[in-house]
């Protein structure tokens, strides 16, 4: 007889029985393989939801308790179990009784030892440590301990083992000198304007100009004068003589 009800059914209709009864235990943050605080991830003992005697158990009962088992698989991501199980509970009532008596509990100590396994990837020392140490173990009791508990202590101390990355101090930039008014420079005085300043026994400015006309006109008046004065002067001295 092959049952059809939805997983989702099975599993609201399983929380409406209680298991056995347990106290929560409020879980403080962890620490993940980046060293993010995170929530813990919580492995329960399927163990504890065996309430019932499978050989005697109505198959109501038995689905009730495979719904349970396949909730807690998949709420901790478990490798092999949730496959597995949804299989039975396609399957027929006595694969499924089957299957929770013998295989179910075996296989989900497999998933336990294969989430041990997966912490070390990437993981400190401490962690790598903790985690062979329990592999080495071997019992249920060991690996819920570890990824409950063990791991967040062991990736805590790798996590404080860690260096403080040290900021890197950026270059300041040097400012850049801003375009300032422009400078008019004075020209350099030319070998010939020196030479014409250093004539004379004073030093001064040679003239130029009005000044050098008025000279020459001058120059020029005396000389005329001159050549006249010579003229009549020999004119006289003709005269004398004679």
């Amino acid at each position: 007889m092959r049952w059809k009800t939805p997983a989702s059914a099975l599993l609201a209709l399983a929380f409406l029985i209680p298991a056995a009864p347990a106290v929560a235990q409020a879980q403080s943050p962890g620490l993940d393989a980046a060293c993010q605080t995170v929530e813990r991830k919580v492995y329960k003992d399927i163990r504890s939801l065996y309430t019932i005697d499978l050989d005697t158990a109505a198959i109501v009962e038995v689905r009730l308790l495979a719904a349970r088992i396949l909730h807690e698989a998949d709420t901790n991501k478990l490798t092999v179990l949730p496959g597995a199980l949804q299989e039975r509970l396609n399957g027929t009532s006595d694969d499924l009784r089957a299957f929770l008596k013998t295989d179910a509990q075996r296989i989900w100590t497999t998933d336990l030892r294969i989430g041990v396994g997966q912490t070390m990837t990437g993981a400190g020392v401490n962690v790598r440590a903790a985690a062979q140490k329990t592999l080495d173990t071997g019992t249920v009791e060991a690996f819920l301990a570890y990824l409950n508990d063990g791991v967040y202590a062991a990736r805590a101390l790798d996590c404080a083992a860690q260096p403080t990355p040290t900021p890197t101090s950026q270059p300041t930039p040097t400012p850049s000198a801003s375009p300032s008014a422009t400078t008019t420079v004075a020209p350099t005085p030319s070998s010939s304007d020196s030479a014409g300043a250093s004539g004379g026994d004073g030093g001064g400015l040679p003239v130029t100009g009005a000044d050098t006309a008025t000279v020459a006109s001058v120059g020029g008046a005396l000389l005329l004068l001159g050549g006249a004065g010579y003229l009549i002067g020999r004119r006289r001295r003709s005269r004398f003589v004679a």
